[in-house]
């Protein structure tokens, strides 16, 4: 019998890479599924035949067992989106990756690789990833998943193997301290029979199709997991190097007038850092960067940590800060460029609240054979072919 036959689940934010993810694993797994969304998105593609609603306001009909998105969970009763994927998890041999960084690129290396190797996976990211054609597969083998810290969550998983990427403090709101985390994080894998550390771990020493360091440890952590999942290190070695990871991910959109432009997601000074660091490694003439901070809490704690990470670009342009679930506090996005200008003096940065117009000023000053870089979790990358159109 299918593990879930006989259920029908309403889905509320249907259209987030979570949700839907969970909806078409659901459907797979015998359920009646269907869902709500204000708009569309591309995520729907993933439950495309089942009923979808799109309307302004949340729509739950009679009858259905209702799971709602955290965005929703101030207008809508059912059960969390939490709460569901526990169940998820239990259901099957698991791997649940968390972390700080990097947890949507080394969840789909591992999804890829089982695939590759033909252990039919399923699995739900938090990005696309080309190469397994989206961010949900319903196969019949391991169940791979992101877990989520950042509002302690990933507390109620119970996996058979988890993979901890690294552990920082990024959500203010939620944490109060570093210590806070870290507890979260050790009870968590208290639970767990396998636990992979990935800080513990040498980066690989292999050739990757993704550049940086952050990247070989990502792929050591992957390894790690693969093989509690019973897959030899030396079947999946080259599935790992092959792996070319995670839309938004240093992720080469274009190139004009002698200029490469790469778009990455990166939310966090180390992240920032990283992605800075890794277009060095393209041999960049200039590294410029267009970053867009992402929540008023974490820009207004970790400003002079933006800052350092941002000194190490040539030239930056610092929009406003896209606000996601939180509500304006006088924070902007000058806290930050104050503190690039302070962690590196005489550093050519520009305070352009719309991200639109900081494309245009980087365009204007890029030069043949420089790097620009648009970074953050928010809506920069709208920005791009705003740049590109530029730099023709």
């Amino acid at each position: 019998m299918p593990l879930l036959d006989g259920r029908r689940l309403w889905f509320v934010g249907i259209g987030g890479a979570g949700l839907s993810a969970y909806a078409a694993i659901a459907s797979a797994w015998g359920a009646e599924v269907g869902g709500w969304d204000r708009v569309e998105t591309g995520y729907l593609d993933a439950v495309r035949g089942h009923e979808i609603l799109i309307a302004p306001d949340p729509v739950v009909p009679d009858g259905w067992e209702v799971v709602v998105s955290s965005a929703y969970r101030d207008r809508v009763e059912g059960r969390s989106r939490a709460d569901f994927l526990a169940e998820l998890v239990g259901l099957r041999e698991s791997v649940v990756v968390a972390g700080a960084h990097g947890k949507t690129t080394t969840t789909g290396m591992i999804a890829y690789v089982l695939a590759q190797l033909g252990r039919d996976p399923a699995y739900a990211i938090g990005g696309d990833i080309p190469q397994l054609g989206g961010n949900a597969g319903t196969g019949a083998g391991w169940f791979v998943v992101e877990g989520d810290e950042s509002d302690r969550t990933i507390a109620a998983l119970r996996p058979k193997v988890a993979v901890v990427l690294n552990v920082e403090l990024d959500h203010h709101t939620e944490f109060a301290s570093l210590a806070e985390v870290r507890a979260l994080f050790d009870e968590w894998t208290s639970h767990v029979q396998h636990v992979v550390h990935a800080e513990q771990l040498e980066p690989v020493d292999f050739q990757l199709a993704l550049r940086g360091d952050h990247n070989r440890r990502n792929a050591a952590a992957a390894l790690a997991a693969l093989e509690h999942c019973g897959v030899d290190p030396r079947d999946a070695q080259p599935h790992v190097a092959a792996y070319t990871g995670a839309a938004r991910r240093f992720e080469l959109r274009g190139e004009a007038g002698g200029v490469r432009v790469y778009d990455d997601y990166a939310h966090h000074p180390t992240e920032i850092a990283a992605t800075i660091a890794t277009a060095r490694e393209l041999g960049a003439r200039r590294v410029l960067v267009l970053f867009q901070p992402h929540l008023y809490s974490r820009t207004r704690h970790l400003a002079k940590e933006f800052g350092r990470a941002l000194a190490g670009a040539d030239i930056v342009a610092v929009g406003d800060v896209y606000a996601a679930r939180e509500r304006g506090s006088g924070v902007s996005g000058k806290l930050v460029v104050d503190a690039t200008s302070d962690a590196r003096g005489g550093a050519r940065v520009g305070w352009t609240p719309d991200v639109g117009e900081g494309a245009r000023w980087l365009a204007g000053l890029a030069r043949t054979g420089d790097v620009v870089l648009t970074v953050g979790a928010g809506s920069v990358d709208d920005a791009v072919p705003v740049l590109l159109e530029a730099l023709t």
